[in-house]
């Protein structure tokens, strides 16, 4: 399995990320954050890969100062990998 998470370091922000996807009708989640991704609130956006381009555009609308990047998750053995994008 693959997927994308938007990382933030603020719990707020990550929550607003999240409904300002929604109401664009992206199908998304809220997650917990692994380890991987480093020091970050605890919970990040989980959305599917071709909803990359979507999400960067509402980033690039709004003014997020906690946004800490794209990360690329890969379940493999019942192991995720984290990589930034």
């Amino acid at each position: 399995m693959y997927y994308i998470l938007a990382v933030f370091k603020s719990r707020s922000e990550t929550l607003y990320f999240a409904n300002l996807l929604k109401s664009r009708g992206l199908l998304v989640g809220v997650v917990n954050t692994p380890r991987q991704a480093g020091q970050t609130c605890g919970i990040s956006v989980k959305l599917m890969p071709n909803n990359l381009s979507q999400a960067r555009q509402i980033l690039s609308e709004q003014n997020f100062k906690s946004f800490v990047g794209f990360y690329s998750i890969i379940l493999r053995n019942g192991r995720q990998d984290a990589s930034r994008i």
